[in-house]
């Protein structure tokens, strides 16, 4: 059986398919999608944010605690866990590798191919889509983007201060069509290993679209969709307004909202490709993804450790089988972990993960595989491996900072406030202590515990350059 998994960056999984919190937002492919499969509807991440969750979910094995001290040189990022996979963890591209299978990656999510990342190994072809955000492909002067400057920016000439949009608008200058903006040329491309690879089968190919991560840039018609009547700055990174009109926050939304429907349509593009080459039938196909947003849930937009709610840490995780079950919600918790373990057993092929296969929840032979996750969410301290880590079970989510004191640790009553409102934790030290055992677990060591990791990266060459030429202009 070949394998085919669509991973996309930062879309809610409250979105796709009927009686979801955001199910208005058009996505008629990945729901038409959800008909066919299986949507596992509690399903988290385990490490978190992007590298993070990805190297989980390529080999099966905790992401976290963080606790590698790799070299970084070259790669720019200090949050910690932010570095290439263990040469001592398998991939699932090399155990498939190893039983005969032609194994394709094609990505714009250029994290995995900075300086000192490995996350091609065991792939027998890679095709990196350059040009998301910071990826340093191309330079310019500001003269070649002010139009664009001018669309984005309140104030165009504070652009130097703005190192993230300019290295974008930069890499997307001379785009002129639908066909080429980022998500488009990731599923076309994909679309295009199907046609050269789907006779080597089996095959196992992991499509990995960075949208719909910010800069939240789609064609302007998709954004339109979600508010026609909008004349303002495009603040397609939203901290480039940080204190947002109401208008301007329904824009906001509307580039979100827009960039999804356009990631839709294009996911919709191999899909169509997986149907012509009449590959339903002996094809295992899987859409999920690294974590969420929050669009002013909270008063929130972005993400981040400081929110552990399921608008962040929730997954998206919709399996099609063909052998079915078709349009079925399960609603067992999962981990991002899980999903090699899940391929491999229906596979038939053995390899021992951290993960567990979460198959028995579809058939009925087990109503649980796990009473409970845990999540962490990198961050840093004064220049220390920290983390924030949510334990959550059916009734609770307990959130605490991993490797210092947290004045403000959280407790949620999942059944009187599904929404996440209310901060409980002086209420229940018994649930309080019964999670931080559950942590303290996974972690090895008693909270508030201590990370061995150092966050040693520097910052991008972009910014580097802006602030030197900032310094030199003396602005």
């Amino acid at each position: 059986m070949n394998v085919i998994v669509i991973c996309l960056d930062t879309f809610r999984a409250d979105i796709v398919g009927e009686g979801q919190k955001l199910s208005s937002v058009h996505t008629p492919n990945l729901d038409a999608f959800a008909t066919q499969a299986v949507t596992f509807s509690h399903a988290f991440g385990e490490g978190q944010p992007t590298l993070q969750m990805r190297r989980s979910a390529f080999t099966g094995m905790r992401s976290f605690p963080w606790r590698w001290n790799f070299d970084r040189r070259g790669h720019w990022h200090h949050a910690p866990g932010w570095h290439k996979i263990p040469p001592e963890q398998d991939t699932l591209a090399e155990i498939l590798l190893d039983r005969g299978y032609f194994t394709g990656l094609v990505a714009d999510t250029y994290h995995m191919f900075k300086p000192t990342m490995n996350y091609t190994r065991g792939f027998v072809t890679y095709e990196f889509v350059r040009g998301q955000e910071t990826d340093n492909w191309r330079g310019g002067t500001l003269e070649m983007i002010e139009d664009e400057l001018r669309r984005c920016l309140p104030d165009p000439s504070e652009a130097a201060k703005h190192p993230h949009l300019l290295t974008y608008l930069f890499n997307m200058r001379g785009r002129e069509r639908e066909e080429d903006y980022l998500c488009a040329r990731v599923f076309r491309a994909a679309a295009q290993w199907l046609d050269d690879n789907a006779a080597n089968a089996p095959f196992f190919l992991w499509v990995d679209s960075f949208d719909p991560h910010e800069p939240w840039d789609p064609p302007r018609p998709y954004a339109t969709r979600y508010k026609p009547d909008y004349e303002g700055t495009d603040p397609i990174y939203p901290f480039l307004i940080p204190d947002p009109t109401p208008d301007q926050k329904d824009w906001i939304k509307a580039l979100y909202f827009g960039e999804v429907t356009f990631v839709d349509k294009w996911v919709g593009h191999l899909l169509d490709k997986i149907d012509r080459l009449k590959l339903w039938d002996d094809t295992l196909v899987i859409v999920t993804s690294d974590h969420g947003t929050q669009m002013f849930d909270h008063g929130v937009v972005g993400k981040s450790a400081s929110h552990m709610h399921p608008y962040n840490t929730r997954l998206n995780w919709l399996l099609r089988h063909p052998g079915g079950p078709s349009g079925a919600t399960v609603d067992g918790l999962v981990q991002a972990h899980d999903i090699p373990a899940t391929i491999l057993a229906r596979l038939g092929v053995p390899h021992p993960t951290e993960g567990l296969d979460a198959w028995p929840l579809v058939t009925g032979e087990a109503q649980a595989i796990r009473d409970h996750v845990v999540t962490g969410w990198a961050t840093f301290c004064n220049g220390r491996a920290t983390a924030r880590a949510s334990a959550r079970d059916a009734g609770w989510n307990y959130v605490v900072g991993i490797g210092y004191d947290d004045p403000q640790p959280e407790l949620y009553d999942l059944h009187a406030d599904p929404e996440e409102n209310t901060n409980v934790v002086a209420h229940h030290p018994d649930i309080v202590a019964l999670q931080r055992r559950r942590i303290e677990q996974v972690i090895g060591q008693q909270l508030p515990g201590l990370m061995n990791e150092c966050c040693d990266a520097g910052p991008s060459p972009s910014s580097i350059y802006w602030t030197r030429r900032r310094q030199r202009e003396g602005t």
